[in-house]
């Protein structure tokens, strides 16, 4: 069985800056750790391996630094790495993006594709369901639990807003996960030796069987035209006193706003 782990290298939140001349992120200096969402969709992998047997394969796109991330997922016990990385990659949308995933995935073969719910810098929560869309296969979203994968089956437990639902799917199928599934393991010793001296198989544009135009920027039908911070506003205060002096100072500032 092969399980498909989708990763994503992004900024540290706690680092992000805007440079304000361009309105674009600053990312020199700025660490980079995995998606935490991701993480727990890698646990996942890890745990349906060790019931189901079979290996796990992390997939990443992004730029030759996205290597890290995928030694950092050996460490913690992925079988397989594979780094998508072409200049013509660059800029890609989330439409490009699950194109490149896609194409890649149906290289290497796949029985279960697991991702997380969404991305922390884009936040837009498309990609998995888009790859699955591609590759025509069924896909369950928010799992929180896995609950038995069988001989050619899975089923889940699907978190919805009043509770969960009980999904089960044939496979293959694409699952995208939230945090509330799991505790990602740590990286073992054992697991770091194994980091330093995995290979990682690099796919570019003609590995992976893609059109050109349908990856990268000129792939994208959709751009972010600029990114900019809030501003901070001045007119703060701190009300002091017990509750009800403060509820007292609270109601006083509403009047004479005439928000009340």
């Amino acid at each position: 069985m092969n399980i498909i782990v989708c990763i994503k290298q992004v900024p540290d939140t706690s680092e992000v800056r805007i440079n304000p001349e361009t309105n674009t992120l600053v990312r020199e200096g700025v660490p980079s750790i995995i998606n935490p969402y991701d993480l727990h969709a890698l646990e996942a992998a890890l745990q349906i391996r060790e019931k189901a047997g079979g290996k796990v394969i992390a997939v990443t796109m992004g730029p030759p630094q996205a290597e890290d991330a995928l030694r950092e997922a050996v460490s913690m016990g992925a079988d397989e790495v594979r780094l998508i990385s072409d200049r013509a990659f660059a800029g890609a949308d989330t439409w490009a993006t699950s194109y490149a995933l896609y194409k890649a995935i149906d290289k290497i073969g796949y029985d279960i594709i697991l991702c997380g719910k969404q991305a922390i810098d884009g936040d837009t929560a498309q990609v998995g369901p888009e790859v699955a869309e591609f590759l025509r296969i069924p896909h369950i979203s928010y799992v929180r639990k896995v609950e038995d994968v069988g001989s050619g089956a899975i089923r889940v437990q699907r978190l919805m807003d009043d509770g969960y639902d009980v999904v089960e799917s044939s496979l293959p199928v694409l699952l995208t996960v939230v945090k509330e599934i799991n505790t990602p393991r740590l990286p073992s010793l054992k697991g770091k030796m194994a980091a330093k001296k995995t290979v990682v198989t690099k796919m570019d544009l003609k590995a992976i069987g893609a059109e050109e135009e349908n990856v990268g920027l000129k792939g994208s039908p959709t751009q972010v035209r600029n990114i900019f911070a809030p501003q901070a506003k001045a007119d703060r205060k701190v009300l002091q006193g017990s509750v009800e002096e403060q509820i007292d100072l609270l109601v006083r500032e509403l009047r004479g706003l005439k928000c009340v």
